[in-house]
């Protein structure tokens, strides 16, 4: 497999400047808002104020001027001096025709006619109110038409320049300011250093997985905290634990594997040149190397042939199933053993239960027997016993295999299922064994949803007992 050359990142492209572009992003948008909301409605709220004050103000003056006949400067100026008006920049009376009767800028535009856009619309009947903040100032103008009996007699015109308000609202503006950038400043402060330690972690766990891809399955990765982080972390030292024990079985199954192959090759060898080079050995002693070649073949034959089934059960092929009768299977299988058992001087006992189906390919069952019965009479003592039951229930099905033999240490116990593991490796290569036979047995029994148990038998020996889902024929007619 081709590895591409790993290319060099960007910053732009990194974890941490997107997070921290991202945080100045909804940093900036909070701050923005919290600079312009409140402005904005303060702005509002004086708004408000000032066309209740004006509006309030130019409905005291026209109705106190609604009270004349007609509107002359001098009748005015006495109804102005008597409400005494003086909170407001600039104040015009103008009489029906726009033509200025009282002006508090001076005397200077009495007799003109006032060209107010807002005078021309109160004399039109409106109550007009106009209000800006302008060169740090709230300017705000308010008209209103004077009437008598229905009559529009003129108009008042009001309007004020109010700093003080604008003064207040700028400074908090300014406040805000200050606030703001040394928010952004300690925000800058912070992202920077929590993106730092964030980045930091999610570094170290690149650069673990990096070792690990380059062959190092033994690192671990110490990552600190209790965050998700950390749940990652140990989710990948679970991983690299994982990966580590695989690569040692693969290797120790490699080493195995080609010492099992080599031995039996390297006696063919020695015993086919010791044919070759002796020129004149009897006809017996060749006879029995012949013979020892033949069994070095065959036993190169059936460890081949289990490392074959092995491989096929790693890819995961399944042979095709069908209803076996494990009873059934268990006495064609004995009397493939029955040379053995006679050759080993042990005898074998079973008892069979009744309709004991299993859905099963019958190559699967007969691994599975013919292994187990096998290593009981092959670690066995001369005049032992090998015992086998097979028996049922409404939902499993069961198969026991006991024997009297050498049994098998406890220590042992949890390894004897792994392949090529042998508890006397000596004792194993004279019987003919390979370390593969359980390996075979227990993956089969876990293909077929089925499991294994091994235990001693009392007073001596060893006890497996496999047990099996039951099928039955009332299964079969709903599938």
């Amino acid at each position: 497999m081709r590895i591409k050359p790993r290319e060099k990142r960007k910053r732009t492209g990194s974890v941490q400047y997107k997070f921290i572009v991202s945080f100045f992003a909804l940093i900036g948008a909070l701050l923005l808002l919290m600079n312009t909301y409140p402005l904005m409605a303060s702005r509002d709220l004086v708004f408000k104020e000032k066309e209740s004050a004006l509006m309030n103000q130019a409905a005291v003056i026209s109705s106190s001027l609604s009270a004349l006949d007609t509107l002359s400067a001098n009748s005015v100026a006495q109804v102005m001096e008597l409400l005494d008006v003086t909170s407001f920049s600039r104040i015009v009376v103008t009489d029906g025709s726009a033509l200025v009767l009282y002006d508090t800028w001076g005397d200077s535009g009495i007799g003109k006619y006032a060209l107010f856009s807002e005078i021309s619309r109160a004399l039109g009947g409106e109550q007009v109110f106009r209000s800006q903040f302008a060169d740090g100032a709230f300017i705000s103008r308010a008209a209103m038409p004077v009437r008598s009996r229905s009559v529009t007699l003129g108009s008042v015109y009001l309007c004020e320049y109010d700093s003080e308000q604008a003064s207040l609202i700028l400074s908090i503006q300014n406040i805000l300011r200050v606030i703001s950038i040394a928010a952004c400043t300690v925000a800058l402060i912070l992202t920077v250093a929590f993106s730092r330690t964030l980045t930091a972690r999610i570094t170290h766990l690149a650069k673990a997985i990096q070792v690990v891809r380059g062959g190092n399955y033994a690192h671990r990765l110490d990552i600190g905290g209790n965050d998700e982080l950390t749940e990652l972390g140990n989710e990948f030292n679970n991983l690299t634990e994982r990966l580590e024990t695989t690569e040692q079985q693969r290797r120790r199954f490699v080493s195995d594997a080609s010492h099992e192959l080599k031995t039996p090759l390297a006696s063919i060898r020695l015993l086919s040149d010791s044919i070759v080079q002796s020129g004149d050995m009897d006809m017996d002693t060749m006879r029995e190397f012949v013979t020892d070649i033949g069994s070095e073949a065959e036993r190169l034959q059936r460890t081949t042939e289990k490392l074959l089934d092995l491989s096929r059960r790693d890819d995961g092929i399944e042979s095709k199933r069908s209803p076996v009768d494990i009873g059934a299977a268990l006495k064609s299988t004995l009397r493939l053993l029955t040379p053995l058992a006679d050759a080993r001087n042990v005898t074998i006992e079973y008892t069979v239960g009744q309709d004991c189906m299993v859905l099963a390919s019958e190559d699967d069952i007969h691994q599975i027997i013919f292994n187990l019965a096998e290593n009981a009479l092959k670690y066995n003592h001369d005049g032992g016993h090998v015992y086998l039951t097979v028996d049922c229930d409404e939902t499993h099905v069961f198969l026991t295999v006991e024997d009297t033999g050498i049994g098998i240490p406890e220590e042992d116990r949890s390894q004897i299922f792994s392949r090529f593991y042998r508890v006397d490796k000596a004792r194993s290569r004279e019987a003919g064994g390979s370390g593969l036979g359980l390996s075979i047995v227990s993956d089969a029994v876990a293909s077929l949803g089925g499991e294994i148990t091994v235990s001693p038998r009392t007073p001596n020996g060893t006890r497996f007992a496999v047990s099996f889902p039951r099928f039955s024929e009332k299964e079969d007619a709903e599938t």
